[in-house]
């Protein structure tokens, strides 16, 4: 990996996770939700548009594992289920070869057969159709990374460095039109730019589930930044992180508590292991943690399904 991390002694903790979460209870709005628990009762949503902006100058001050809490028993799967869908994954089975093992509630029987799906299968509108077989007006599908890495090997100045996950005639829900996806992503807006000779990653959130989602968003995305890098043979930059709708489930506020009154340490470092030369051939076991002391892990943390 070209550049190096700021020794772990020389980093600052960082609170931007907990400023997040203070400000969707400070100026957050309570709206309905179509999400429900596991228990099948409906639960509404604390909802601040627009959230700051929050930035993480990866080798500076290290890889923004939550330190809060402990994501050692699942982050490999966070960055398993980017990797998966980067490669054009879009069933649970096809996930779980990645290690990604959280997607049976989303795929099941009743979910899928209501979109006219087989069981299983997260839909043509899911974010691996859309990274890997995007439809095109001529018929043959386009493969977004394919084509993005080498626009930027072939033109690196480019501002259109871009992907998308969202294919709307799959995702839009109306009297025409039968949604086909299982979950509309949430996030995957993808804007990579180059500047001073580093790669840097803007990543553009529609949804955030802040309590659930937004860690392991923030480990996968850091870690792709970083293969990314290692592939174009860039230094890694910055990762940035725009969310348009931030949001916290009523019924996570007891847990929502016991973070704000935790201590935040310096974020831990992460390093590739086992470099390749394309992109589709990372896999969690390439990539290595240290440096990491976070609280104890939080159990039972209520998720939307």
């Amino acid at each position: 990996m070209r550049g190096e991390y700021r020794p772990y002694a020389e980093r600052t903790p960082d609170e931007q996770y907990k400023n997040l979460i203070r400000t969707i209870l400070k100026d957050g709005v309570k709206s309905p939700s179509p999400m429900v628990d596991e228990n099948g009762n409906e639960i509404n949503t604390i909802d601040l548009l627009g959230a700051p902006v929050i930035r993480f100058d990866l080798l500076k001050n290290g890889v923004p594992f939550l330190t809060e809490r402990s994501l050692k028993g699942f982050w490999r799967g966070a960055v398993g289920e980017l990797l998966a869908f980067v490669n054009g994954a879009h069933t649970q089975a096809e996930l779980e070869e990645f290690g990604c093992k959280w997607w049976k509630s989303w795929c099941t029987e009743k979910k899928c057969a209501k979109r006219g799906l087989e069981t299983g299968d997260l839909g043509p509108g899911s974010y691996g159709a859309a990274f890997a077989n995007f439809p095109t007006t001529e018929g043959k599908p386009y493969n977004q990374f394919v084509e993005i890495i080498k626009q930027i090997r072939e033109r690196p100045e480019l501002k259109t460095h871009f992907i998308s996950p969202w294919i709307p005639q799959y995702i839009i829900r109306n009297k025409d039109f039968q949604q086909k996806v299982v979950v509309c992503p949430c996030h995957g807006w993808m804007h990579f730019r180059i500047l001073n000779n580093k790669l840097h990653l803007v990543m553009f959130q529609r949804s955030c589930d802040v309590l659930i989602g937004c860690p392991s968003n923030w480990v996968q995305y850091s870690a792709f930044l970083l293969a990314m890098a290692e592939v174009l043979d860039l230094e890694p930059g910055e990762f940035i992180h725009m969310i348009s709708d931030a949001h916290l489930y009523e019924n996570q506020l007891p847990w929502v508590n016991q973070i704000l009154e935790r201590e935040s340490k310096p974020f831990p470092t992460l390093t590739i292991t086992n470099s390749h030369d394309s992109i589709f051939d990372y896999r969690p076991a390439d990539f290595e943690l240290s440096d990491y002391e976070p609280g104890e892990s939080i159990k039972g943390i209520p998720v939307g399904i």
